[in-house]
């Protein structure tokens, strides 16, 4: 006579097909505040010196915390209907690791805020844009979290495979974006797996990938520009032309991840199909040089 376990087939990672997570067991999903300081040593174009590089990396930055605070409710609305424990466990600690990353962007953010940038006249707007996805049902605001989760995963991926990229950061700002993709990394299935978990479609997640998306690509434009605006003196029409080609020329940050980007529209796909955890053992013994003395055993704020 067969058993449960018997009948039971098995995923590539030697998941069982109805495991409600699919996170690999040697990834963690634990916040750590890092405690990251900027001042004068972090300079003004600290993307390969470059001026339009730079206020689109700032400009996203602007993005997090509002952004990440919408993740964690979007998933927090739904806690209680998760009854996995392992599931649960990673919401915690997805929504632990969410908080700690607006924090640091706090910190970056007032020192972008520091050199004259419009934060937050930014900030406000970004509270209009939030404030009408909210107005959206609960699930579709999970299917947005969803598809804005890809995204990051994709940039976390690219920042950690590539050198060239990482290469391009001045030293004092690398930390905070490696630290920031190693954990994006870590917990990139949880709003997906949330999502499947509480009854949500293949329509509802194509379809927010597309909007989420376009969204995304609006807001940070005209983030830049705005502050691009604010920064006249430093324009510069080959700057901006070289920046342009680095984000959307042939292999360019941006442009390299469309194939990874189209694959989530696959109707079987799941984040973890490319597990990319070794990146994570690779660089995060390195990173957590770079945690403040204060928070070297841990910190417990977080949104939860």
């Amino acid at each position: 006579m067969q058993t449960t376990q018997d009948t039971t087939t098995n995923r590539p990672d030697n998941r069982p097909d109805n495991a409600k997570t699919r996170t690999p067991d040697n990834v963690s999903i634990k916040p750590q505040r890092m405690g990251f300081e900027f001042d004068e040593k972090n300079p003004r174009y600290w993307l390969d010196n470059s001026y339009i590089l730079s206020h689109t990396m700032n400009a996203l930055s602007v993005l997090f915390p509002q952004g990440e605070q919408f993740f964690v409710d979007s998933v927090r609305y739904f806690r209680d209907q998760i009854t996995d424990p392992k599931m649960k466990e990673e919401v915690r600690g997805f929504i632990g690791q969410e908080a700690m990353h607006s924090l640091e962007h706090i910190a970056m953010n007032q020192h972008v805020r520091d050199q004259g940038m419009p934060v937050e006249e930014l900030e406000k707007q970004l509270s209009v844009v939030l404030g009408i996805a909210k107005k959206l049902p609960k699930r579709h605001q999970l299917a947005i979290t969803c598809g804005l989760e890809h995204l990051t995963a994709m940039m976390a991926d690219m920042l950690l495979e590539r050198n060239d990229i990482r290469e391009d950061m001045h030293e004092s700002m690398q930390p905070i974006w490696v630290w920031h993709a190693i954990e994006e990394t870590e917990h990139k299935a949880v709003t997906f797996d949330v999502f499947q978990e509480v009854g949500g479609t293949y329509a509802e997640r194509a379809f927010y990938l597309a909007f989420s998306t376009a969204m995304l690509g609006v807001v940070a434009s005209a983030f830049t520009a705005q502050m691009m605006i604010k920064d006249p003196k430093h324009f510069s029409l080959k700057d901006t032309a070289k920046g342009m080609w680095r984000m959307w020329g042939r292999n360019g940050a941006f442009s390299s991840l469309i194939p990874t980007w189209l694959e989530y529209f696959k109707p079987g796909f799941h984040p973890w199909d490319h597990d990319n955890s070794e990146l994570i053992e690779r660089f995060k013994a390195k990173i957590n040089e770079h945690i403040a003395p204060q928070f070297k055993n841990g910190n417990r704020r977080t949104l939860q």
